[in-house]
């Protein structure tokens, strides 16, 4: 626990999973009560997102940037469309939480930008180590892919970018016509 009373990271978690598992029961139980007390959450949920943007209504911009800082609050933000900063920025933020963990791998995960409602990203694997070490895994652009969605969902997809091959060398030599006896 952070403060008295307060909920750390895990303990977050553990709440939201608990959470998660009885709406998924209550989505599948028979009868009314079910579908009432899914919409009940529902409902509240949207109370609550209507008071966070009343918060944000009332906070200057410095607390804002705190607010939206807070990994909790960054994804209350996002999910009730209230978020102060634009997706891209979003998503970049994401990438670059993620790098380290990418380049531990041996490879690297660098934002491209956006295309249409596309996010892109540039993959690579490590120098010398080949496809198999991490940079360029389904495994990595798939934990891209999800990072990227939870922090910018406005996006519809994220892929890729493909990595641009070295021009092949050609030696200048074979490019000159060779002199004619005279």
């Amino acid at each position: 626990m952070a403060d008295a009373g307060r909920l750390d990271g895990p303990a977050v978690e553990a709440r939201l999973a608990r959470l998660d598992a009885l709406l998924e029961g209550l989505e599948s139980a028979p009868g009314p009560t079910g579908g009432s007390a899914v919409e009940a959450v529902r409902l509240l949920t949207e109370v609550y997102g209507e008071a966070l943007a009343r918060v944000l209504d009332h906070a200057d911009p410095a607390a804002v940037r705190q607010l939206a800082d807070d990994e909790l609050l960054d994804h209350l933000l996002v999910l009730h469309d209230i978020h102060p900063e634009p997706p891209e920025l979003r998503a970049a933020r994401a990438v670059e939480r993620l790098r380290p963990a990418v380049q531990e791998r041996g490879g690297d995960v660098e934002w491209a930008g956006v295309e249409g409602e596309v996010g892109r990203v540039r993959l690579a694997t490590g120098g010398g180590c080949g496809s198999g070490c991490g940079g360029g895994t389904t495994e990595v652009t798939d934990a891209v892919r999800e990072a990227v969605l939870a922090a910018a969902p406005e996006l519809a997809d994220v892929q890729p970018v493909p990595e641009a091959s070295a021009p092949a060398f050609v030696p200048l030599d074979s490019l000159r016509r060779p002199q004619e006896a005279r």
